[in-house]
């Protein structure tokens, strides 16, 4: 039996509806992927459907946001899809953000709209309960679908209508605190993309409908990326720090952003030409295509202020609070991944992320020596907590292999005739194709742990 924190299947009771053809419609790597493995399917214009496998990926990138968001010190919350739009004509922002936005009137004649981001959302939720500075910081943060009506949806999850998002908001008493919070949060950001197997960038951002001064965007390069990206290499090399090294206040922090900051990193919107060749050596100079996965915001008191959210200060005069928010899209980064790492058979999925660990292949079923080595392999995988998918379908070995290759396991084990008399696996790693042949406990003990190539 599976132990409960495994969610290993078996390939004969699962759902995985792979096509051998790409879609005419998927134009990106990521999309014709996740269609041929079985993880999406559009139901409508920039609308998708999880499948289970799509859905797997989408809540170990969930785990890993919530650990690091956690370990930030910031709150989970829950807030709905729709919200009134009285708030956002609270803060001027109704009739500015533009067409975007769904608007929705209901059975009563009250204007709602389909939440595309949450700031107002949460400034009222603050200000009916906050009073006094003395329950300052609060970092309030939730993973909720989000609809925004774009023009031209395309490139699969990458550029939907419908998105998964984590949006977080801070709330201090003066402008020191807040950048503290916006500097935990750059660097949990940091922590949170490379547990997914990425590099990621962060470049100086325009604020646009959000607001305020400061801002980045975290960016992952990929050639099918929408942005075109100018760096210095040395910030793709950069450790990110751990968060036992993450200090109380600015000053702390300070030095910690500016190991990022002080090199010149921007998308196409902000590039300054003259300015990168006057502070980038040629030798170091990188331009690239990537893709946006982060942005983080410091915009003062611009909510709070227009909707006042206020409390009383030390001095016991009410203040507006400082805010921040911070957005990664969750379900925009399984694409995202994808686009950084597959090669031309399939996905190669990054150890945290992937479906599943592993993916054991029966090439008889049927048979009493390979169905009993198998299914000790199973049982033993699950009961140490690692995910397996187990392909005990009565279908060729080349299919086999080729479904296991396109949805790109990490671990690859497979059990033929040979191996079970001889008690022997072949283990391959998805993302070198190195291959071993190993005693059960010696396999066993190669896949429980993540091939260095995917971590």
């Amino acid at each position: 039996m599976s132990s409960p924190q495994s969610q290993s299947q078996r390939m004969s009771n699962y759902f995985l509806p792979t096509l051998k053809e790409t879609p005419s419609e998927a134009q990106i790597v990521s999309h014709r992927l996740m269609l041929r493995a079985g993880m999406v399917r559009q139901s409508a214009a920039g609308l998708y459907s999880w499948l289970p496998l799509g859905l797997k990926a989408l809540r170990k990138i969930e785990t890993i946001v919530r650990e690091e968001q956690a370990k930030a010190g910031a709150i989970e919350m829950l807030m709905p899809t729709l919200q009134s739009a009285d708030i956002w004509r609270e803060s001027g922002r109704y009739e500015d953000y533009g067409k975007e936005m769904l608007r929705i009137t209901d059975r009563h004649g009250r204007d709602l709209l389909y939440g595309p981001t949450n700031e107002e959302l949460i400034t009222q939720i603050f200000r009916d309960n906050v009073v006094s500075y003395k329950d300052l910081p609060k970092n309030l943060y939730h993973i909720q679908w989000k609809f925004r009506d774009e023009i031209r949806p395309r490139f699969g999850v990458m550029r939907g209508r419908e998105f998964l998002m984590k949006d977080g908001y801070s709330f201090d008493i003066d402008e020191a605190s807040a950048r503290t919070a916006y500097y935990k949060m750059f660097l949990a950001y940091l922590r949170s993309f490379r547990r997914m197997g990425l590099k990621a960038m962060p470049v100086a951002a325009d604020t646009g409908p959000i607001g305020g001064d400061l801002s980045h965007e975290f960016i992952i390069l990929a050639e099918t990326g929408e942005s075109e990206v100018f760096c210095h290499s040395d910030i793709l090399d950069l450790p990110v720090p751990e968060a036992e090294l993450m200090g109380d206040d600015t000053g702390d922090l300070a030095p910690l952003i500016e190991s990022f900051t002080q090199y010149y990193a921007r998308s196409d919107e902000m590039h300054d030409s003259a300015m990168f060749e006057a502070q980038v050596p040629a030798d170091k100079q990188v331009t690239a295509r990537g893709i946006e996965v982060g942005h983080i915001f410091y915009f003062g008191q611009k909510y709070s202020t227009a909707m006042k959210a206020l409390v009383a200060g030390p001095d016991g005069k009410d203040t507006a609070v400082h805010s921040g928010s911070y957005g990664i899209g969750i379900s925009r980064l399984v694409g995202g991944i994808i686009e950084a790492s597959h090669d031309d058979d399939g996905i190669v999925w990054p150890w945290a992320v992937a479906p599943f660990h592993v993916g054991l292949i029966n090439l008889k079923p049927g048979h009493e020596g390979c169905d009993a080595l198998c299914a000790r392999l199973f049982d033993t995988l699950s009961q140490n907590g690692l995910d397996v998918l187990y392909d005990d379908r009565d279908e060729r070995a080349g299919a086999k292999f080729s479904t296991m290759d396109l949805i790109g396991l990490p671990w690859q084990a497979v059990i033929g005739p040979r191996g079970a008399e001889g008690q022997e696996v072949e283990i391959k790693n998805r993302a070198t194709g190195e291959k071993h042949v190993l005693a059960l406990d010696a396999a066993i003990a190669l896949l429980s742990s993540p091939p260095e190539s995917a971590q």
